[in-house]
């Protein structure tokens, strides 16, 4: 402990009397909660004990460097006309690396007086006690120029050393508040994150529509976070330019100077390229952003789109509150831009999927017109030029050919009904299965012109559930259509009956059949997608035929009387 040469006589009876009043004074101190205001009331309190004309506190963090600096006793005027507050050099470095208080009479005769900014009031005697939490330094008290003119007592160390242990209590406590609280705090917005995400989720579960999902979700996070305005900008395929694809907000400006940009142009392009997020002070950053929002916004934010190949477009955010967003609003923006990058993906998957089946769809047809009907219908055009060179020679032969012209357009009208049949979307609307059965038996018979009957119970089979319904009408539906088109039958038969575990649809024929073994690979799509239907719903379908015996399809899901 440093004091100053002069020697101090101590009135144990004033001494008691000032740490009692200290002491009630104290108390007051743990019960405070807002860190700021205990820091502005130990400051003050320590000027009243010992009668000092400045005081003041300063606080360390952790790593013992200096956060916080409290000041009483000077005008905002003389406050305002120093250059920067203390930076901790001189005494005030001197008391942060030691654990005992530092007395001087005069600092001006003391060497380690530097740091002082220009415009500082002259300070003559000088009192410095830490706040110490064991070996944790947490702060110092700072008193200078006594009132009366003469150096700081024994005495008044002695009752800012106490100030300082009270002081040491009230901090902690308050930190530990200040910490909890912004932990809850936290955890709050965490929660409130959490339920948007699955919100969101919600949303994004029943849109399969690109510009919807962005749409809806842009939205969803821009009400929330009180964003102003919503960006996104998706890749063109096999390109590396990025071209907006959706703008939401109160501003009908874009934030960019253009809505496109290649991969690594500019911040947006940047963003794509390292799969970073930004964010950029409007003001500081004008030589991008779009003019117009200058003076409207004030900060801007980019998050990646990433999907399984990469990065698939850019999210941006724009905001006109005076405050950055924080750690957390970036965490979460940033998490949302993951998940759009996902659905994106997922949708464009979806797309092409879609576009496959269509185009593999497109072949088939292709394939079956080609080689049935238009061969068909060109065999008919032989049979009418055939009969034209016979007419003035042999009309008795000519009208046989005209007539075996009739009936095979006949017969080719029958195969683009069934064809018709076939392409036509059906799904069981208001009716229980027995009901679309028959409705499927009734149109199969009218477009194909073959004999059809079911045999089932009328009242369906209450238990089962939709998806089962489903599964076997539309198994019914594949294996109708494929009659029509491959098997030259005159007769079928639908039937649906029970057991106690299952539900049995079985749809035969009197066709030509064909042996399952050679073609097997040549039955196309109808057969696999009879097996997928029934398996999704936990049963399977068997196929049996001979040549010239006809075909029986087999199908049968699980099932429970209700």
């Amino acid at each position: 402990m440093e004091t100053a040469n002069t020697p101090t006589n101590l009135d144990p009876q004033a001494l008691q009397n000032r740490l009692l009043t200290l002491h009630q004074a104290s108390l007051e101190l743990v019960q405070e909660i807002s860190l700021q205001t205990l820091l502005e009331r130990i400051t003050e309190l320590a000027r009243e004990q010992v009668g000092a004309r400045y005081a003041a506190l300063g606080v360390v963090d952790a790593n013992g460097e200096l956060t916080r600096f409290i000041t009483i006793g000077m005008s905002q005027e003389e406050i305002a006309r120093m250059k920067h507050p203390p930076l901790g050099l001189g005494l005030i470095g001197a008391l942060m690396h030691s654990a005992q208080p530092i007395r001087i009479a005069d600092i001006q005769n003391d060497p380690r007086r530097v740091g002082f900014p220009t415009h500082h009031p002259v300070m003559r005697s000088f009192l410095g006690v830490p706040i110490r939490q064991g070996e944790r330094p947490l702060g110092q008290i700072y008193l200078t120029d006594k009132e009366n003119g003469a150096e700081f007592t024994a005495e008044d160390q002695m009752v800012i050393e106490m100030l300082a242990a009270y002081a040491s209590v009230a901090i902690t406590n308050a930190r530990l508040y200040e910490s909890l609280i912004a932990r809850d705090q936290a955890l709050i917005r965490r929660n409130e994150n959490l339920m948007l995400l699955n919100e969101i989720a919600v949303t994004l579960a029943t849109a399969s529509d690109i510009e919807q999902i962005l749409g809806q979700a842009v939205q969803q996070v821009m009400d929330y976070l009180h964003l102003e305005v919503g960006e996104v900008y998706l890749r063109q395929e096999e390109s590396n330019r990025f071209s907006l694809s959706l703008h939401l907000g109160k501003h009908t400006a874009y934030l960019w100077k253009s809505p496109q940009f290649l991969l690594g142009e500019g911040t947006p392009g940047q963003t794509a390229r390292d799969g970073q997020h930004r964010l950029l002070e409007v003001a500081q950053n004008k030589a991008e952003l779009n003019p117009e929002i200058w003076d409207c916004l004030n900060y801007v934010a980019s998050f990646p789109l990433s999907g399984r190949n990469g990065v698939l477009g850019v999210l941006c955010v724009a905001t006109c509150h005076l405050r950055p967003p924080d750690e957390l609003e970036m965490q979460f923006l940033g998490n949302i831009g993951s998940w759009l990058g996902t659905e994106v993906d997922n949708a464009r998957l979806s797309l092409q999927g879609r576009r496959l089946a269509i185009l593999e769809e497109r072949e088939r047809i292709g394939m079956d017109l080609h080689d049935g009907i238009i061969q068909s219908i060109y065999a008919v055009g032989l049979t009418l030029e055939h009969a034209r060179l016979l007419m003035s020679d042999d009309p008795s032969s000519a009208r046989r050919r005209i007539e075996q012209a009739i009936s095979d357009l006949n017969s080719t009208i029958r195969d683009i009904r069934t064809y018709i049949l076939d392409l036509r979307p059906r799904q069981l609307h208001d009716e229980n299965l027995m009901d679309g059965l028959q409705r499927l038996v009734n149109e199969f018979h009218t477009n194909s012109l073959i004999e059809a009957e079911l045999q089932g119970p009328k009242d369906g089979f209450p238990g089962m559930s939709d998806a089962q319904a489903v599964a076997l009408f539309h198994i019914c539906q594949e294996a109708l259509a494929n009659i029509a088109k491959h098997a030259r039958a005159t007769h079928v038969e639908v039937t649906v009956w029970k057991t106690s575990t299952r539900v049995l649809l079985e749809v035969s024929d009197n066709g030509r059949g064909f042996d399952p073994e050679k073609v097997t690979l040549t039955l196309g799509h109808g057969l696999s997608n009879m097996q997928t239907r029934a398996r999704n719903v936990g049963g399977e379908v068997e196929l049996s035929s001979e040549p010239g015996q006809g075909t029986s399809i087999l199908a049968w899901v699980p099932y429970q009387e209700a």
